[in-house]
């Protein structure tokens, strides 16, 4: 099978690969139909994943359908339309038990997928602990709906659910890529006051007028004067960090008001400069790190309720085979995309609900 593949630092080949088999129980072995690229993938070639394992196939995003379980999978069988969760996790030891499944304990726990153990930016993908890591999608609900579910839309849905955000707060997002717009999705579903994001990219600001007119859009020079004027207390009363790019942390805390709850769910390249003299007497309360995926059921079910719709962000088909050309794009963030839609069977396997993807460039 054809596999897009972590060579070493700075390379990503499309190489033939054996078809994945069942190695545990609990595993189960899914036929990719869209897989997407993220930017955590970047970081990887970047170098600035030091977890992640030369050789593996890169991908952590994806839907499909399942083709062989083990036996001791329970709640999906074969036939079965799937999303993926981003992360591995065994939902028995200490962390799992408490909701952090990012922080599973099994040697596989946390993300795996497209880091350590190989991923599905293929036309198949073995996934531990199945009972856990697949979800069964809706009837009435489309792969291209639920491509984003697994990790995207999760991360926001996850960042927040622990921003703890009130029906009278001000919600500030730095960053409208992709986990940007998924945050303020489901930042929406709370009903604050009013939700303001910032982004500098054109086409990302073009984005947010277009579909979320309800949102007051801001660069980072209208950023102070938009702050001092919506905001009555001295920042927002929640800002989320979405961005991940120079100056955007120093930024979260500084826009955010005194006692204010500030999410970081970027990941960065480099390290962060932490000024506690700066912000003593601020009082916040920071809140960082990866995702604990475990609310893809209710996420898929807000979907099929047509609560949540991430299908806007999907500007971009492309087949497997032209995958380098998508990351291309992807990276460079050319011909204004958001989200890139790779399709991972041949285009004759393609299942006819997927029709409605975009074919940008396909």
């Amino acid at each position: 099978m054809l596999a897009y593949t972590y060579v070493s630092k700075g390379k990503f080949s499309l190489l033939e690969k054996p078809k994945p088999e069942l190695l545990e129980e609990k595993d189960a072995i899914v036929k990719v139909e869209l897989a997407s690229i993220c930017t955590s993938d970047l970081h990887i070639r970047h170098g600035a994943v030091p977890r992640a394992v030369p050789g593996i196939t890169v991908g952590h995003e994806m839907v499909g359908i399942v083709e062989a379980v083990g036996a001791g999978v329970m709640k999906v069988k074969p036939g079965d339309r799937v999303a993926v969760n981003v992360e591995t996790f065994c939902g028995k030891c200490f962390f799992c038990q408490k909701g952090y499944v990012n922080n599973c304990t099994d040697p596989n726990g946390g993300w795996a997928l497209g880091c350590r153990i190989d991923g599905g930016q293929a036309e198949y993908v073995r996934v531990p602990y199945a009972d856990q890591g697949l979800t069964v999608i809706p009837a009435g609900v489309s792969f291209d709906q639920a491509l984003l579910v697994g990790d995207v839309l999760a991360t926001g849905f996850w960042a927040v659910r622990i921003s703890e955000i009130q029906p009278e707060d001000t919600v500030l997002i730095l960053g409208a890529g992709p986990t940007g717009i998924c945050t303020l999705l489901c930042a929406r579903l709370k009903n604050p006051k009013q939700v303001l994001i910032c982004e500098k990219d054109g086409d990302r600001l073009a984005f947010v007028r277009e579909y979320y007119p309800d949102v007051t859009v801001v660069t980072p020079e209208e950023l102070p004067e938009t702050v001092h004027r919506l905001c009555p207390h001295g920042g927002a009363d929640v800002v989320l960090e979405a961005a991940g790019a120079e100056g955007t942390f120093e930024m979260a805390w500084k826009y955010a008001r005194p006692n204010a709850v500030v999410t970081i769910i970027a990941l960065y390249e480099e390290a962060q400069v932490l000024p506690l003299p700066q912000m003593y007497g601020k009082n916040l309360t920071f809140k960082t790190g990866g995702v604990d995926g475990c609310d893809c059921e209710e996420i898929l079910s807000l979907i099929a309720e047509g609560r949540l719709d991430t299908q806007p962000l999907i500007t971009h088909t492309y087949p497997l085979a032209r995958i380098e050309e998508a990351y291309e794009l992807f990276e460079n963030k050319r011909d204004h995309v958001m989200k890139i839609a790779v399709k991972c069977q041949p285009e004759n396997e393609v299942p006819k609900e997927n029709a409605g993807c975009s074919t940008a460039n396909a």
